[in-house]
């Protein structure tokens, strides 16, 4: 098998989805795009810029402001043959068509004994770091992490956002993408990637560095945040094992278990929110099965239960840092 041929020019996280989407419009005739704005605008941060021009109004609408009736409106053409990419202005928008998602989009294939499906992806810029305050800076991806039905996706790079949306794109029920818009068009991991069709598959985490004394898992922007902190680790003598979950839901289990193995140790840590949080959930999973492995007691690094301020040093104080989670690690690893 011959080596992928790569890209002479190195791709920002943006274009990365951008030419996903593009190349699946081109790969199906049966895909089609909707949101507010995404057409004539190209969406809020250009992820669809040029879309509606390059294939048609019939397939890239602009749609009102309900996310309410986009993505109603979106289910319905999945139960008539189309596949559904439902862009939200902000990820904090999604609120507004919770019903929807949770109620009619999700439960569709289970209602329907296995016999229908709908092939949906909802994506939208998320997170915070970048001062938009409580409306614009929310990751709740828990709150879909709790509706059997959905996968939930968030990368962390240029590579796996466009190998993602692909596999989310060709996937027969719904998917809900998070795109951290803090890295949209962040220069420092601007990637060449292949030229030959690739995907990421769902549901399977990467080791992005390997270590033997902390597994640290997390997910998004806080990978960078983690790396950061694995090299303070280092100067301390310590060897911090960090894992990208990439997907949330399927969660890869097997994948943080088999670090523990070897590290015995263990620091989650997510942008949004502690209470009932994926971090949350990554510890209950490894107590039940994975206890037999920890020599210390495992922690989570979170976003503080509150909104976002917008003041900068506000922001930063409820957020994960690169500070908290060198402090964490440092205590788990001396336990």
């Amino acid at each position: 098998m011959s080596a992928p041929t790569i890209q002479s020019t190195k791709v920002n996280y943006l274009t990365a989805l951008k030419d996903a989407i593009a190349e699946e419009f081109a790969r199906d005739k049966d895909i089609v795009a909707m949101g507010e704005d995404i057409g004539l605008l190209g969406g809020a941060f250009g992820v669809t810029d040029g879309l509606q021009e390059k294939f048609g109004k019939d397939r890239v609408y602009d749609m009102p402001i309900s996310e309410a009736a986009i993505v109603g409106v979106a289910c319905g053409l999945c139960l008539n043959g189309k596949k559904a990419i439902v862009e939200m202005q902000f990820i904090d928008f999604i609120s507004c068509g919770f019903d929807q998602i949770v109620n009619m989009t999700a439960t569709y294939h289970y209602r329907t004994a296995g016999e229908v499906n709908i092939p949906m992806v909802i994506r939208g810029p998320a997170g915070a770091y970048g001062g938009g305050a409580l409306y614009h800076s929310q990751m709740n991806e828990a709150w879909f992490a709790h509706s059997p039905g959905l996968k939930i996706v968030c990368p962390s790079n240029p590579y796996d956002a466009k190998g993602l949306m692909k596999a989310a794109i060709r996937d027969p029920n719904p998917v809900i993408f998070y795109e951290i818009k803090d890295l949209y068009r962040r220069r420092d991991i601007e990637m060449e990637l292949p030229e030959e069709d690739y995907i990421v598959p769902l549901g399977k985490a990467k080791v992005v560095k390997e270590g033997e004394d902390i597994t640290i898992v997390t997910y998004g922007q806080n990978v960078y945040h983690v790396l950061a902190a694995a090299e303070n680790l280092e100067k301390e003598g310590y060897r911090a094992e960090v894992i990208d979950l990439r997907t949330i839901v399927p969660l890869d289990e097997e994948t943080i278990i088999e670090s523990l193995k070897k590290t015995n140790r263990l620091l989650v840590v997510n942008e949004a929110p502690k209470t009932c949080g994926v971090a949350g959930e990554v510890l209950a999973r490894m107590t039940e099965n994975a206890f037999q492995y920890l020599d210390a007691p495992p922690a989570r690094i979170t976003r503080m239960d509150t909104p976002v301020p917008w003041v900068k040093p506000l922001e930063l104080y409820v957020l994960p840092s690169v500070e908290k989670i060198t402090e964490a690690g440092l205590r788990i690893c001396k336990f």
